[in-house]
């Protein structure tokens, strides 16, 4: 008895018959139509003349804010560029592990798994042509930031050291990004605890280098040594690729697709929510009835570790970079202020599922009843002790290395703290009530400008973050500290308001209920 193995084909008919299926698959719909990248250019377009050509002018005209000379980036490049290589290639793995550069089309994934041909001949090119994409990305939104916070490009002496260090960072984001997805949990544990730990090694070394002579250097050799490392044995690791996975990912990231082209951008993040699990019976007491509200939320926030974990980063973060940015009179505290702010915004709905049950139970009064005097207490008292406790931590920390605070600056670093935490708790209340996208911003607004009825379903798709970083606006435009800290509270009563109206409790009748709970 003989037994045939299939013979692998040559490269170039590979080569061919991947290209012959593309072909064939563009021409039953899937190539994206001149009228469908028509108007995401015209958005690019809308946000480069009203946003980015002003944003550029003004630095252009005015100093940066953020100064980098070139007598001291050298000395203190090596640790900065070790610590943002480290960030950006965690983040390139967590990516990957949500939506890596392979996700594709279901039916064009079904047609080549169908075949002989190996996952490296048609996973190989889109591998390369998407992260040279990602890296060119990256590289221009890295070169426009430094641009626009720092002057590292307005000296030759900087300017050239700057743009090797991105394009080294560039590089290392587009190499862990496909590693992250086709590699297996063991292996991005693995390399982000030897990246993390040779960061470490490589920043004490260039910090203590004399002078800071080589540091340069040292900050633009480190992420290229970084990529070379890890790109190679990530494209070694196609052939090996779970194909059922991805699969499962390329389904999930059409629908989330779908459902983020028809305007509901919350129900395609809702796909990438975690399950949550274990922990059930912690609920209840060993005499049968539910635990206290406080003991409930964390339950429910330990069902998902990875949301709470992250949630227990970002919090402390922060508060630390909220608290520095309103006591500092250093370079720049707003940024800190609005970055901290974010920070605290984004952890906010990290600490557990309490803010979609809310929802659900506002939003489905005939299922639940109406009496529900004990439901915002029951829902909200797990997310305000846990964000109001981790803002408090990072705060005390700073408080710490940087006590005594300013004259004069102890009780308005509070009061303004309290607000800011206030502001963010009302535009994440605002963020979790969403529901459909309404009707009547589909409507034209017509100005000179042309159609600006996109830039309304943007600001809606991303409500809380507008809120949070117009509220630390105005807020820092407000002289006194109390009257920013009450502007404060009547935007987040405001969003409180907006954000029951979109469950269907208008005010009408509001009172009545609240009485009647």
């Amino acid at each position: 008895m003989t037994t045939t193995r299939p013979v692998a084909p040559p490269a170039s008919e590979a080569r061919a018959r991947v290209q012959a299926v593309r072909q064939r698959y563009a021409r039953r719909g899937g190539r994206a139509t001149v009228r469908g990248r028509a108007y995401p250019a015209y958005l690019v377009a809308l946000f480069t003349v009203f946003y980015l050509v002003p944003v550029v002018h003004a630095r252009s005209t005015s100093p940066a804010p953020l100064s980098v000379s070139s007598a001291h980036f050298p000395a203190g490049a090596a640790p900065l560029v070790c610590g943002l290589a480290v960030a950006v290639c965690w983040g390139g793995q967590l990516a990957g592990r949500f939506w890596g550069p392979l996700v594709v089309q279901p039916f064009l994934l079904h047609v080549l798994m169908s075949t002989d041909l190996s996952p490296a001949h048609y996973l190989g090119t889109i591998a390369r042509r998407r992260l040279a994409y990602a890296g060119t990305v990256t590289l221009l939104a890295l070169c426009s930031a430094a641009y626009l916070a720092t002057d590292l490009f307005d000296r030759p002496g900087t300017a050239l050291p700057g743009l090797a260090v991105t394009a080294g960072i560039s590089a290392v984001a587009a190499a862990a990004w496909l590693w992250g997805q086709v590699r297996a949990v063991r292996d991005n544990l693995l390399l982000a605890g030897s990246v993390g730990a040779s960061a470490l090694v490589v920043a004490a070394i260039g910090g203590t280098a004399p002078d800071g002579r080589y540091g340069h250097w040292l900050a633009a050799l480190v992420p290229a040594l970084l990529a070379a490392a890890v790109g190679p044995p990530a494209f070694r690791g196609l052939p090996s690729i779970d194909l059922a996975r991805l699969a499962r990912e390329s389904a999930r990231a059409s629908q989330a697709r779908a459902y983020a082209w028809t305007g509901t951008l919350h129900h395609a993040l809702d796909l990438y929510r975690p399950q949550p699990r274990g922990f059930t019976s912690a609920l209840v007491r060993t005499d049968g009835s539910l635990r206290g509200y406080l003991a409930q939320g964390a339950v429910r926030a330990l069902r998902t570790p990875g949301r709470a974990a992250a949630a227990a980063v970002l919090l402390p973060v922060g508060g630390a970079s909220l608290t520095h940015g309103v006591a500092g009179t250093g370079g720049g505290p707003e940024w800190w202020w609005a970055a901290g702010s974010v920070g605290v915004y984004l952890g906010s709905g990290w600490v557990g599922e309490t803010w979609r049950g809310l929802r659900d139970e506002l939003t489905m009064a005939p299922l639940f009843g109406e009496r529900w005097g004990g439901l915002p207490a029951r829902a909200l008292v797990w997310p305000v002790v846990a964000v109001s406790a981790g803002t408090l931590l990072g705060g005390a920390l700073v408080a710490l290395f940087r006590w005594p605070l300013p004259v004069g600056r102890a009780g308005s670093t509070v009061l303004l703290v309290a607000g800011s935490v206030v502001l963010v708790l009302g535009a994440r209340f605002l963020r979790e009530m969403k529901l459909h996208l309404p009707l009547e911003l589909l409507l034209p607004v017509i100005t000179p400008f042309g159609d600006l009825s996109g830039l309304r379903v943007v600001a809606w798709q991303f409500d809380g973050f507008v809120v949070v970083l117009t509220g630390v606006a105005l807020m820092n435009a407000v002289p006194s500290a109390t009257g920013a800290a009450a502007l404060a509270v009547c935007l987040a009563a405001a969003c409180v308001g907006a954000g029951l109206r979109r469950t269907g409790w208008a005010h009408r009748g509001l009172l009545s209920r609240l009485r009647r709970g």
